[in-house]
């Protein structure tokens, strides 16, 4: 599934820690004894906690340890040729202390039992000895001990006390009633040591219920961490399994940890792999596919982490996975192993594939609304141009119409006819006698028609040159777009500007041109002069809303000190722009206009954004204008990818 290192390519981090030697019982003996402890136990104390299972253990197996050294003490009392009637009372109940344990549910009655045992086979045996002082025998110190770690500080603390009474004050005055033999131990002597012994019975008691008291909290405080750990355990694992993200954990030798229920799915549902803890994980991937890991996985286990993507195209389908791997280290700092995250984003990088493509249309959109918005002022401007050539052309068909020249024709057929008495006929006849006068007034009149008409043909003409010039900046703008060409800005300001030159003069709106000297720089004519047309075109609609009789628009381009940038300001007096709609101007289908789309800004700024440049809008309020700011890089040395072209 995941391209990853095998074993025997993946370096360690550290090499493992040899093996300590415990020195312990062989695990053999070590083991029959725990069963046969066990086996003397019920059902329920079996099922004890480990260290409550530990106390009951130590309950029977002293049990079992006394009735030996009970047995013991029998054989020799019989030997000896004394009655054994203690041994065999304490014989019963270490037996009942067994068979209490072994069917009882709880551990008190034969805890109880063995202690009581103990008790009465101390005393009694102190009390019919012949031997003066066995009420200081050492065994004596072991039922503060077992009744303490059995019972608790407080019944242990009774069954010592009673103890103290019956061994360290009782039997001494016991002893001084029957007499003692003053040779072997003095009267004073045997208080002492009795009273002494029972004073220490209690110290054992003492530290021992210390020592119990401090293994509780210990243990108390391990419980508690255990309960936190365990839930701490289960709300990570909750996180752990919930997860749709894929989480492997691999130690240094790429063998796996953990791995959760979405990495478990992914590799069987598109690998077939089962994933099993101790198995290496990247054993089923191919040679290529591990080379590509070696170097990532040498960089985590020297600490650091990395990130990238991974893309896998099977029978199932495309899945673009975004990986991580995270070094994991133990309290020396040491990196033991490695985590890997993986998030599958193929459905994000489909929808950015869809996203990037739909830009691209949009953008291809884009230009081709700008051509038509283009085409649409050229047809505008060359139509309102054509009106002018239309009545140019009406008045000179009109002058040439009315013109006199049709009475130099009359003229000329009169001198025809006397061609051959032309001195007599100016002369004699009347009509020639008229007719100088009337020369003169027809050359008179024919001149003003001349100058007339050469009027009209040069207002003609300069319409064709405006048409001309229109068409040819059309002709440039329907160029292919993208192509970096040295542009000089101001002249391509007044192209824009040419686009609306009739509507302007016939709305009454003033430009006002504030032009810095700037060099030509590199950018893509087709995008400026597309954001040049709507800033223009905006602001023209914006004046024409305003009921303001001075309606201005100005254009100012200047460099932007300090910044190495050129900045091209549109301002107009118009309507202005509410505050709230300010951060809204450049998104995708918000106008204010009634019949607006809400496209041209927004492409703009896209257009601006991919000349690396930035564009902007400001407004004090409603009615009070706005300012366009256009940003781009001063850009005056082709760029060496791009092949320029003059503008």
């Amino acid at each position: 599934m995941a391209n990853l290192l095998t074993p025997e390519t993946l370096p360690s981090a550290h090499p493992p820690p040899e093996p300590r030697e415990e020195v312990s019982a062989p695990p053999v003996v070590r083991s029959w004894l725990m069963d046969r402890l066990d086996s003397l136990l019920s059902e329920s104390l079996r099922r004890a906690e480990p260290s409550e299972l530990i106390r009951h253990r130590i309950m029977v197996g002293a049990a079992c340890f006394f009735s030996l050294i009970n047995v013991v003490f029998v054989l020799r009392s019989i030997s000896q040729g004394n009655h054994p009637y203690v041994a065999l009372l304490a014989s019963i109940g270490f037996l009942g202390t067994l068979v209490l344990a072994r069917r009882g549910r709880a551990p008190i009655a034969p805890a109880m039992v063995l202690l009581a045992t103990l008790f009465l086979g101390l005393v009694l045996t102190t009390f019919v000895s012949r031997r003066p002082t066995g009420g200081d025998h050492a065994v004596n110190m072991l039922l503060p001990v077992l009744a303490v770690y059995l019972v608790g500080p407080r019944l242990g603390l009774s069954i010592t006390l009673a103890l103290f009474v019956a061994l360290g004050l009782l039997h001494p005055y016991y002893r001084s009633q029957v007499g003692i033999d003053p040779s072997t131990l003095t009267l004073g002597g045997l208080w002492f040591s009795h009273v002494f012994a029972g004073i220490s019975s209690l110290g054992v008691w003492a530290l021992s219920s210390l020592h119990s008291t401090a293994r509780d909290a210990a243990q108390a405080t391990i419980e508690r961490t255990v309960r936190e750990l365990r839930d701490s355990q289960s709300k990570l694992n909750s996180v752990f399994e919930s997860t749709d993200d894929i989480v492997v954990s691999i130690d240094s030798q790429a063998r796996l940890l953990t791995a959760n229920s979405a990495a478990r799915f992914i590799y069987e549902h598109r690998g077939g792999i089962v994933l099993e803890p101790g198995t290496p994980l990247f054993q089923h991937e191919p040679p290529e596919s591990r080379k590509a890991w070696d170097a990532r996985l040498v960089q985590v286990l020297q600490g650091q982490r990395l990130r990238f993507e991974q893309i896998y195209e099977d029978q199932q389908g495309l899945l673009v996975l975004d990986t991580s791997v995270h070094p994991i280290v133990d309290e020396g700092g040491q990196v033991v192993g490695m985590t890997i995250f993986g998030r599958d984003v193929t459905a994000r990088r489909q929808a950015e594939a869809r996203l990037g493509e739909m830009h691209r249309t949009l953008v291809d959109v884009s230009r081709q609304a700008g051509m038509a918005e283009v085409a649409t002022g050229v047809l505008h401007n060359v139509g309102n141009t054509l009106n002018s050539v239309n009545i140019s052309t009406s008045l000179v068909i009109d002058q040439i119409r009315r013109s006199r020249v049709t009475s130099l024709a009359r003229v000329a057929t009169l001198l025809r006819e006397h061609l051959a008495d032309i001195p007599a006929f100016f002369a004699r006849d009347p009509q020639g006698q008229k007719l100088p006068p009337f020369l003169i007034a027809l050359s008179e009149q024919l001149q003003e028609e001349r100058e007339a008409m050469l009027r009209e043909m040069h207002s003609l003409g300069e319409s064709v040159e405006h048409i001309n010039s229109i068409v040819s900046m059309q002709q440039k703008h329907a160029r292919a777009a993208g192509a970096v060409e040295h542009v000089a800005v101001p002249r391509l300001i007044d192209e824009a500007l040419r686009l609306h030159a009739v509507s302007f003069e016939r709305l009454l709106i003033h430009v006002e041109r504030d032009y810095a000297e700037v060099p030509p720089i590199f950018v893509d004519r087709h995008k400026l002069l597309q954001i040049l047309i709507n800033l223009v075109s905006n602001a023209r609609h914006a004046l024409v809303a305003s009921p303001k009789k001075d309606k201005r628009l100005g254009i100012h381009v200047r460099r932007a000190p300090g910044t190495g940038h050129l900045h091209i300001e549109v301002t107009d007096n118009g309507v202005g722009i509410a505050p709230e709609n300010l951060g809204r101007m450049f998104s995708q289908g918000f106008t204010t206009k009634k019949m607006g789309h809400g496209f041209g800004l927004h492409i703009s700024a896209l257009a601006a954004a991919e000349m690396k440049g930035r564009l902007s809008c400001s407004s004090p309020g409603l009615e009070q204008g706005a300012t366009f700011l256009l940003e781009l890089p001063m850009q005056t040395e082709v760029p060496p990818d791009q092949d320029a072209e003059p503008s």
